[in-house]
């Protein structure tokens, strides 16, 4: 019987997969802002006023959704200007850095990964140190979720689950899945030990790159 839906896996870094539910869901995250100029007749789209045609002083704070940050900030124009979220500045860089896999990423941002790898598309000072901070929590995390999925098998894992990022779930998952295509194929119940999609994908996207 064949799946109704095949899961498409999120974008690299910087880029994004339209075609992805987790991209999608992550591009609605909300980010602070500035107008950097008035927006005629868009304050009621953002959120900011009672009618459709009303207008957006400049200097008016803003909260609004990654996709739309992305369409407005424009280096040359100035149309916006982008906060850092407070998870990502110095402070929580620092709470982070001090012991990253006691941390509750879901509860500072479900899609603490991507939605930080996407800040890198806005100007800011603080990149390097934003993707440096985003790197080595990854790192320092990694090795305990895929140690816990290939340990806690058949156990109940929705406290550890609960603790973790959207992309930390997916490898979670993975790890699991794995586990049990070998215990099958030991067992003589499988015919063949298969990929996982992740690998695959990243496979696929890394040949792209070549033939451009």
């Amino acid at each position: 019987m064949s799946e109704a839906y095949f899961p498409v896996g999120p974008g690299l870094g910087l880029e994004e997969n339209f075609l992805s539910l987790d991209d999608i869901l992550m591009s609605q995250e909300k980010l602070p802002g500035r107008a950097e100029s008035a927006l005629p007749r868009l304050a009621f789209a953002l959120g900011q006023g009672a009618a459709a045609g009303d207008s957006l002083p400049e200097g008016s704070k803003l909260e609004i959704p990654l996709w739309l940050a992305k369409g407005l900030h424009d280096s040359k124009r100035r149309i916006i200007s982008v906060e850092l979220p407070k998870i990502y500045k110095e402070a929580w860089r620092t709470v982070i850095s001090a012991d990253a896999n006691v941390v509750d990423l879901h509860k500072m941002g479900p899609y603490y990964y991507g939605f930080g790898s996407q800040l890198l598309n806005f100007d800011n000072t603080e990149n390097p140190q934003i993707a440096q901070s985003i790197l080595q929590t990854f790192t320092s995390r990694f090795r305990r979720v895929m140690d816990s999925s290939q340990n806690a098998y058949n156990e109940d894992t929705s406290a550890l689950l609960a603790r973790l990022d959207e992309l930390e779930r997916a490898l979670f998952r993975a790890g699991q899945k794995g586990l049990h295509d070998f215990q099958c194929w030991e067992k003589g119940q499988a015919a063949q030990i298969t990929a996982s999609p992740l690998l695959q994908n990243y496979g696929k996207r890394k040949f792209a790159d070549l033939d451009a």
